[in-house]
């Protein structure tokens, strides 16, 4: 189901079943696990300087595949705690910016996934939010903390009570994603950006991902993260791209980035 391709520097991630709007099974969490270790082994060999997360198909991810689950013995600490969490951590620690392509339905785990990546461009007519209420289940995979951090409690809860889902467009309206396209244009306008980021300062870049993570998981304050911007500034300037990047100022031309530490 996971498809990996790597190519002008950037690692291209596909969930590949649309029969079944690419949801996930234990199986395929194991692939999507496998795929960013061999993706972060490009990194450190330096044939991969940017992610790509994509869904085959009409939707980018409707979830969980609970076609088969019996609720019954239904583990799903399991599945969640067991499988999932660690997949999403997993990609959160990603060495190199990662990117999902978002389209059609972003919906439980999916929406886990996008969570989980730096950064997320979204179809307008995608459809996000928590479909549960007609489960009897909850949001899960990070999807409370999404919803409450962007949205506030009262429009978080009214999303879960009803069950009401809001578009790509809308989603980046409200600060829960970066940017929208439209559908035909998603991948051609993301790629032109991404193509960009893969050839840039790669370890500028990480460093940035790390700093907000800090600010993000940590709460960390203006001056403490102060501190760690001017000790990952320090840590750069050690890096052939920092030279480069000065050199080339200097000498008024594009500069030429490796990515290399």
């Amino acid at each position: 189901m996971i498809e990996l391709t790597i190519a002008d520097s950037i690692a291209r991630v596909v969930l590949n079943a649309p029969q079944k709007m690419n949801s996930l099974d234990e199986a395929a969490l194991a692939e999507l696990a496998e795929a960013y270790d061999t993706a972060a082994a490009g990194v450190a060999d330096g044939s991969v300087r940017a992610l790509i997360l994509t869904g085959e198909g009409r939707g980018f991810c409707a979830g969980r595949d609970i076609s088969g689950v019996n609720p019954a013995d239904d583990d799903v600490i399991g599945y969640l705690e067991g499988k999932v969490q660690p997949l999403l951590e997993k990609m959160s620690t990603f060495p190199a910016p990662t990117f999902a392509l978002v389209q059609g339905a972003c919906l439980g785990v999916g929406l886990g996934l996008a969570i989980a990546t730096d950064v997320v461009y979204v179809a307008e007519n995608a459809k996000i939010g928590s479909p549960f209420a007609n489960l009897g289940a909850t949001l899960d995979s990070g999807g409370h903390w999404l919803l409450t951090e962007r949205l506030g409690a009262h429009r978080t809860l009214d999303m879960i009570y009803t069950a009401e889902l809001i578009s790509g467009a809308e989603a980046v309206r409200s600060g829960l994603f970066s940017r929208a396209f439209p559908a035909e244009e998603l991948v051609s306008r993301s790629e032109a950006l991404i193509g960009k980021v893969a050839r840039g300062a790669t370890q500028a870049f990480v460093a940035s991902k790390q700093l907000v993570q800090e600010i993000r998981d940590q709460r960390v304050g203006l001056w403490a993260s102060m501190a760690n911007e001017n000790r990952a500034q320090a840590a750069l300037c050690d890096t052939a791209d920092y030279a480069e990047g000065f050199k080339s100022f200097q000498e008024k031309r594009q500069p030429v980035f490796t990515g290399k530490k």
